[in-house]
């Protein structure tokens, strides 16, 4: 999906940043569940739905930040394109896996401006959960949640992939319940006029 990228305005944008392999720029776990989510609790025409474009290949996770250069700079140039074209929209942020150690680099180079509009970031298997101390540099705490399961050998600091870093499906409930409380917070309410950086 590319509806920061090709379309107007929404009130909520959700940018994802997918794990290693999974196919398209979202995947089809849990970026895809909780964008249908999203739509579902707000509507469609309220919710930009979009997915970073990076390979997703094994080897980015091996040396550097844990994710390709690719990663990092498309994940970056999105949440800069989501504050230059809709300063007023709501920021969600999302990652999975690989997807996670591509906005562990991108967030923390933003401008504070940027880091402040995201509302909240929600990580899954979060392959950098130990090497940052169950963080995200740059932003505040009440701004993001890590999803680890105590078996999943990601998680740990390793690339250890095992049957508990595919299991984040049964979180979906409570991340989407975090999300729509991060975006009440922000001042949405249901039915506002669509949100921009001037027109819808």
């Amino acid at each position: 999906m590319k509806e920061l990228d090709q379309k107007p305005c929404k009130p909520i944008t959700w940018v994802f940043a997918r794990a290693s392999t999974e196919l398209g720029n979202m995947g089809a776990s849990v970026g895809t569940l909780i964008a249908i989510q999203l739509n579902q609790t707000y509507g469609q025409a309220n919710v930009a739905i979009q997915g970073v474009d990076y390979e997703a290949g094994i080897t980015g996770n091996i040396g550097g930040v844990g994710c390709s250069n690719k990663g990092v700079s498309e994940s970056t140039r999105l949440l800069n394109l989501a504050h230059s074209k809709c300063p007023k929209s709501v920021v969600l942020v999302g990652a999975y896996s690989q997807g996670t150690a591509c906005m562990h680099a991108a967030i923390p180079k933003l401008a504070q401006p940027v880091r402040d509009q995201i509302a909240a970031a929600v990580m899954f298997g979060d392959t950098k959960n130990t090497q940052e101390k169950g963080r995200i540099r740059g932003l505040k705490d009440d701004q993001f949640k890590i999803y680890c399961n105590k078996n999943d050998g990601v998680c740990g600091g390793g690339l250890n992939v095992n049957a508990g870093h595919f299991a984040y499906a049964p979180f979906i409930p409570e991340v989407v319940t975090y999300l729509k409380g991060a975006v009440t917070k922000a001042g949405y309410k249901a039915g506002a006029a669509p949100a921009a950086g001037g027109e819808e």
